[in-house]
């Protein structure tokens, strides 16, 4: 598989302060919506502009959150963005009780958010992680139901994996319509490689026509799910049942945090990608990934 990128380019809202900590996109409306994961807002990249959609109340009185503020246990951490009919689910990492919350984002400015803490703890127990260790970055939809993805972490031997979970049932718990209770199952687990000795774990995924699902990894030199460590190296990978991943380095080490189809063929995909700069005041990025198989 051969992957080319354009060049990144920095986002800013229309009142020039910056996207910041860009972690999932997706189709919503006329543009794309970008989940800011220290943010109680994301951005909608229009044809006229960026301007701030709501995702989530304040929480305790803050609209953003960081190490500086001592404000990061509080962030919502939504790591993941599925279009939903003419919505987007965003949904967090599980990676403290803060972020164990999905939020359904309407165009017309409306939010649903739920607690989903009973979901997130039998993802974790169907993964076999242990407290601590629930990490989940990247989600599509495939075959009628969500593939969710865990984040690996080499340094605490915890290997990219996803489950299935029942996608009318998640909708249900997340709208009030139905119980938390939620189906899980369909435990995949994949070795994507190493850049420089460090492994490459998922961030994030999107869904094929075909069944096969493309994801974003990043080679990602940290200890744990929560802190930030060097990136020495990114890729793309075509996962498919049966299959071993087909991985494409690509030539920067852009810690792509979301990815989303803009079209796809016989013989290749583009994507539009999002790369989260690790720094609050360093606008994101958005750029192109075309992949040729």
């Amino acid at each position: 598989m051969r992957v080319t990128t354009d060049q990144p380019t920095g986002l800013r809202f229309d009142d020039g302060d910056p996207v910041r900590a860009a972690s999932a996109v997706a189709r919503f409306g006329d543009g794309w919506l970008i989940a800011q994961d220290d943010a109680t807002h994301a951005a909608w990249v229009r044809p006229g502009g960026v301007e701030r959609v709501r995702v989530i109340p304040p929480v305790d009185g803050h609209e953003t959150f960081s190490s500086a503020d001592g404000t990061k246990h509080l962030k919502p951490d939504f790591e993941a963005a599925c279009p939903i009919g003419d919505g987007v689910l965003l949904l967090g990492s599980g990676s403290s009780p803060a972020r164990m919350r999905a939020s359904l984002v309407t165009p017309g400015g409306g939010c649903t958010v739920a607690d989903l803490t009973p979901l997130y703890h039998a993802i974790g127990d169907a993964l076999g992680l242990a407290d601590g260790s629930l990490n989940l970055e990247g989600a599509c939809v495939a075959g009628g139901r969500l593939r969710w993805f865990q984040r690996g972490n080499s340094a605490a031997g915890v290997p990219s994996a996803s489950v299935d979970v029942e996608l009318e049932a998640l909708l249900a718990a997340v709208t009030g319509a139905g119980s938390d209770r939620v189906g899980v199952g369909g435990v995949r687990r994949y070795d994507l490689g190493t850049v420089a000795g460090v492994a490459l774990a998922v961030t994030d995924a999107v869904a094929l026509p075909d069944g096969r699902v493309i994801v974003s990894a990043a080679a990602e030199d940290t200890p744990n799910a929560v802190d930030d460590g060097p990136v020495v190296g990114a890729a793309v990978a075509v996962l498919a049942d049966g299959h071993e991943p087909e991985v494409g380095v690509l030539p920067r080490p852009d810690k792509i945090e979301g990815l989303a189809l803009r079209s796809s063929g016989d013989t290749g995909a583009e994507l539009l990608a999002v790369v989260d700069a690790d720094d609050p005041a360093v606008p994101s990025a958005s750029l192109s990934l075309r992949l040729s198989w």
